[in-house]
């Protein structure tokens, strides 16, 4: 995902006191969710090593998605393609839709991308620019969420219809400048190829990047824009929770992000999204921002802050 970066300095300065703040967030559960268990399931993911789309490990940690969603849901459905690159690359892709109650009419729409960036062009230290990331946060958080969903839905069957879709190739290509040719892959085609031609979920989240130790989480631009109904819902189920610390209720960036397809299909679709990911410093100063770094690794997300996005992603789809 690529944030419109003439905002960048003005959402550091902005957040500071929210971030001195966020070791205070509330980590007790609020709901069946387990933060600690979406923080394993992170763990197992990241161990696959990147998940690059064509790639052995990549195809070993869809294999693991599957079959830890076919316990857990009651459908699992895999969309598999190929993309052609931008350089000529047939590169092989695979969507994992995971359904509880998919004979609803009404329905919540979760998404995530499980893969990861193949370069890490966000690097301090240029050496490493071109090597893949492990992506604990910027993939492998919102697998450990949806799978921890799963645990919670399983025992407890919501009365509407819920999907909770990994998209993948989110991440692959250089540009996120449209018509996102190598990126967004997965998002664009779930939108090409719904579940029914009348599939209208009465909202949608994209949930990415939430597992970061220093949580601050703003109302990104597009989802304003398109879907301010869908914002103010999450945002005040977060509140009536206790987690405003963490969903801070304060326009952010506009993100080129897998909502963008779906919303442009005419899905209320947000996301849900911290790209403020690394510490905040005493002197004031811009932090180290770790995303589309080889920085990006487990110590810097928390089962804490996993069990707050968790409590708000659960409570959302128990009051329906």
């Amino acid at each position: 995902m690529r944030p419109s970066l003439a905002r960048t300095l003005l959402l550091t300065l902005a957040l500071l006191p929210a971030l001195a703040a966020c070791d205070r967030l509330p980590q007790r559960a609020k709901t069946a969710f387990s933060g600690d268990s979406a923080l394993s399931y992170a763990r197992q993911q990241v161990a696959f090593g990147p998940r690059v789309p064509g790639t052995p490990q990549a195809q070993k940690a869809g294999d693991w998605i599957v079959a830890m969603m076919k316990a857990r849901a009651d459908t699992v459905i895999e969309q598999r393609w190929t993309h052609k690159t931008v350089d000529g690359k047939d590169l092989p892709l695979r969507n994992i839709l995971a359904r509880f109650r998919p004979s609803a009419t009404q329905r919540i729409l979760y998404v995530t991308h499980w893969d990861t960036r193949p370069v890490a062009d966000a690097d301090p230290v240029l050496g490493n620019r071109g090597t893949p990331i492990l992506g604990a946060n910027d993939g492998a958080a919102g697998v450990g969420l949806f799978i921890a969903l799963g645990d919670a839905l399983k025992k407890m069957p919501p009365n509407v219809g819920v999907d909770l879709l990994f998209v993948d190739g989110e991440d692959y290509g250089k540009s996120f400048d449209a018509p996102y040719k190598d990126v967004l892959l997965g998002s664009q085609y779930f939108a090409d190829h719904l579940p029914s031609p009348d599939y209208r979920p009465i909202f949608g989240i994209l949930w990415d990047m939430i597992g970061d130790k220093d949580l601050n989480i703003l109302q990104e631009g597009n989802s304003m824009r398109q879907a301010p109904e869908v914002v103010s819902r999450v945002w005040q189920k977060a509140a009536d929770m206790g987690y405003e610390r963490a969903f801070v209720a304060r326009s952010g960036y506009d993100v080129t992000d897998d909502h963008v397809p779906l919303l442009n299909k005419g899905l209320r679709v947000i996301d849900v999204i911290d790209l403020d990911y690394g510490p905040p410093t005493a002197d004031g100063q811009a932090n180290p921002n770790y995303h589309h770094t080889l920085q990006d690794t487990m110590d810097k997300i928390s089962a804490g802050s996993l069990q707050t996005v968790g409590d708000v992603a659960l409570g959302l789809i128990t009051d329906q």
